[in-house]
């Protein structure tokens, strides 16, 4: 059977097209982060909402979330990585047709085992020129230690019904296929708005995410216009919490915005925030 594989939509732009370039941005933003506390030796980290933009804006941000999956005990064989659908192609959530991904940094398979029990249209019309998990994988491939595949899936409806029925089917998959296993939720914050504007109105989105509390999240980004893009895989992460952990936690570990490097009064907010808690049986 002929590899097809996925040729990079934003190399070049969101992140340097060379290996070289890309591995020193990497090593720079790593050195220059700051660390953070660690996760109790007891809990299980599940995965992180995690920023999508250029790595000159977003990548500081994401870094600790990657430093802390490269350490997770047991290492995950499939990190998913949820998505929203910027430009409306394809259907409500989508799987790729390709079996790896490619970057700068090598080539990433993708986890088809999981394609016959999730019942999720594969159109790979939703991932071709979508830039938001493609972003992951250079961070993913550059602080992993040990093999993983990834899922990615792109969600154009991004609701309650749908949120919940992508966890229940992953959870359900992951535990036939006896797969260990992580989930980004790709999503920027408020965008293009001045940073105390954007942080009063993401604050009201986080205070529902780190309640876990699904319909809140939905009710206050449709209900207030927030910019929040990635809202679906939000929901998604916090109810695969609710069927994956017991007494689920999110916790914030980085939060800026773009005019902590391009000053501006019109900003986009980046904010990670792990999700870890006690494996259930």
């Amino acid at each position: 059977m002929e590899t097809l594989i996925r040729e990079p939509a934003v190399s070049g732009r969101f992140y340097p097209s060379e290996r070289e370039d890309l591995e020193t941005l990497i090593n720079k933003t790593d050195r220059e982060t700051p660390t953070q506390e660690e996760i109790p030796e007891n809990k299980t980290l599940l995965g992180a909402v995690v920023p999508h933009a250029g790595y000159i804006y977003s990548a500081q941000h994401a870094v600790p979330f990657f430093r802390l999956l490269a350490a997770r005990k047991p290492a995950p064989d499939t990190i998913i990585i949820a998505c929203p659908n910027h430009y409306g192609y394809g259907p409500s959530v989508a799987l790729d047709m390709h079996h790896e991904w490619e970057t700068p940094l090598g080539d990433v398979r993708v986890d088809h085992d999981f394609y016959p029990l999730l019942g999720i249209e594969v159109a790979s019309e939703s991932h071709r020129v979508e830039h938001s998990a493609e972003v992951m994988l250079p961070l993913l491939q550059y602080f992993m230690k040990t093999p993983f595949s990834v899922l990615p899936v792109c969600m154009r409806d991004q609701t309650p019904h749908y949120a919940a029925e992508l966890a229940r089917k992953i959870h359900v998959a992951s535990r036939k296929l006896n797969k260990e296993i992580a989930f980004i939720a790709s999503s920027d914050f408020s965008h293009y708005v001045s940073p105390q504007r954007g942080k009063e109105a993401d604050d009201r989105v986080l205070d529902k995410i780190l309640s876990l509390d699904v319909q809140g999240v939905f009710s206050e980004v449709c209900s207030n216009d927030i910019s929040i893009c990635g809202y679906g895989p939000i929901m998604t992460l916090i109810e695969l919490a609710s069927l994956s952990l017991q007494k689920p936690e999110a916790k914030v570990i980085s939060r800026g915005h773009s005019g902590q490097v391009s000053p501006s009064d019109q900003v986009v907010h980046y904010i990670t925030a792990i999700m870890y808690g006690d494996q259930r049986e």
